[in-house]
């Protein structure tokens, strides 16, 4: 009875007006995964008919928070004001309700249907005949009240990237939300298209008809039309301000913050790195999957038992430059060599040069969900001795092999013959580095290893990388935390726009430096061996 009294339960004399832009504050929200902290008291509050800003790493807890304001979560602790008034968001439909909604990073959008098809299908009163005449006319008359032109009868497929953009964010007005989520809506647009999108959505909300909050990592954006803008930063809120007041360094300096440099918790061998290199990228270039160059000649050497770092805000050509190491995209130019040889990241290529991989988010990068863990860890050697016989395999060989690596890495699973998809994501990591460090390994590349782990794997993880390291391995280590970055690596690289905008040994780094280069303004010179 107590929760009654205190929050709204949303009944139509309690619905909001839909018919202004809403202002939302919220107080004190936790939300917790297990033992981990998504959210740590978050307090934050967006003015109606503002156009604002939510910054912050991987991880640092954006998506939870959102996902709890259209309610896929429910906040363990905390409270929720919408217009000033309290409510209990239960679910997408208890959102929507209010008035909020969101537009995803990922269209989701129907291809094969009209832009009028889908603005009408999207609705929660679709009739069981829809009588198209009257529907035409009345997105006729609504068009008219929307500053974005788009052709009704024409098929979604047949939309461009920014057109399509536009239909999702008109599907939001048309269902009459006035507070409007958008998740890095400008990640598969050209800034043409970005601006003008993000022009006509910023007019919207000076108008007073919708209030929107904006997660993005593009400094520019945010000062060409935000009003404001709020920092997360590993669950906790970091900071905030009026976008008048700030500038992109100022951003950056609230999402890595202001501290010592941690020193590494794993001791280095004596010499290393003092060899050759054992990776050497250069002139690097790499396009996105639009098309455009998100890696560009970029140039950069490791040498045996050293983790050079890559630093930068997310979105930066980091993804693209992993996955152009690791086999899973395909250079459009430079050169990628181990001990000075060129190397294409075949499988051949990986298990001759021992070059192995922890890609970011190892579920959808690094294994087969449905297979099971004995079947995932053998991917590198199933048709080698012992594991295989010719043609034949062995799959008593296998789950041995897996129950040894189980063992060694503690990987915590019902056993070999469990599918990996039930694992937990610390143990999908742990199976994942056993299976690539469990031989020698020559070249090691780490992408965001311990997002979302609990403190025991975060230890357990960064103190098996050390280990490769200190057993003469050349490691790239991209981390969108720079403390784990200043932790762990030796070297440390600052990558803007696909370029390196800055270099620095780990020892020497100044958060002063590191935080305007990521945020784009490199100063003259940065870039030094």
């Amino acid at each position: 009875m107590a929760e009654e009294s205190s929050m709204m339960r949303l009944k139509p004399d309690h619905a909001v007006d839909p018919g202004h832009a809403l202002g939302i504050e919220v107080t004190g929200m936790t939300k917790r995964f297990g033992s981990f902290a998504a959210l740590d008291n978050v307090s934050m509050k967006v003015a109606a008919g503002s156009f604002h800003a939510l910054l912050g790493d991987n991880g640092a807890g954006k998506s939870t928070l959102v996902k709890c304001l259209v309610g896929f979560y429910q906040p363990d602790e905390g409270e929720i004001q919408v217009d000033g008034r309290e409510y209990a968001i239960r679910s997408p439909h208890d959102s929507h309700s209010l008035g909020i909604g969101m537009v995803y990073q990922h269209f989701t959008l129907v291809p094969s249907m009209t832009v009028a098809e889908n603005l009408v299908m999207s609705r929660d009163d679709v009739p069981a005949v829809v009588k198209w005449k009257d529907e035409m006319q009345r997105l006729a008359a609504f068009m008219d009240t929307v500053p974005f032109k788009v052709p009704l009868d024409k098929p979604v497929s047949r939309l461009a990237a920014g057109e399509k953009q536009k239909v999702e964010i008109l599907k939001q007005l048309y269902l009459r939300r006035r507070f409007m989520i958008l998740d890095e809506p400008t990640s598969v647009l050209t800034p043409t298209e970005a601006d003008e999108v993000l022009g006509m959505v910023r007019d919207l909300t000076r108008a007073s008809k919708v209030t929107v909050l904006m997660i993005t990592h593009k400094f520019r954006e945010v000062m060409a039309f935000a009003d404001a803008v709020s920092v997360l930063r590993r669950g906790k809120y970091a900071g905030e301000g009026r976008v008048a007041d700030l500038n992109p360094t100022k951003m950056a300096e609230m999402m890595v913050g202001s501290r010592e440099i941690p020193q590494a918790h794993g001791s280095k061998l004596a010499g290393a790195g003092a060899d050759q290199p054992r990776l050497s990228i250069s002139n690097l270039v790499v396009d996105n999957a639009a098309g455009r160059p998100a890696v560009e000649h970029f140039t950069l050497d490791i040498r045996p038992g050293e983790i050079v770092g890559i630093a930068g805000v997310s979105g930066n050509g980091q993804r693209e430059l992993v996955e152009a190491l690791i086999g899973q995209r395909r250079p459009s130019g430079g050169d990628i060599r181990i001990d000075g040889k060129p190397y294409g990241a075949t499988r051949g290529e990986i298990h001759h040069y021992r070059a192995f991989s922890l890609p970011e988010e190892p579920l959808r990068n690094a294994c087969v969900p449905g297979m099971s863990v004995a079947e995932n860890m053998a991917f590198r050697n199933f048709d080698q001795a012992p594991l295989a016989s010719g043609i034949w395999l062995k799959r008593g060989a296998m789950v041995e092999q897996a129950d040894r690596w189980i063992g060694e890495f503690k990987v915590k699973t019902q056993g070999a013959g469990a599918p990996i998809g039930t694992l937990s994501g610390g143990n999908v990591q742990r199976a994942v580095l056993a299976r690539e460090l469990s031989e020698k390994v020559s070249v090691l590349v780490v992408a965001n290893p311990v997002f979302g782990l609990d403190f025991a794997a975060v230890a357990e993880i960064h103190d098996r990388i050390l280990a490769a390291r200190n057993a003469g391995a050349a490691v790239l280590l991209v981390s969108e935390d720079l403390d784990e970055l200043l932790e762990l690596s030796d070297r440390m690289v600052v990558i803007f726009d696909g370029r390196i905008v800055h270099e620095t040994i780990t020892s020497a780094a100044d958060i002063a430096v590191i935080g305007p280069c990521m945020a784009g303004h490199a100063a003259a010179g940065a870039v030094a061996a």
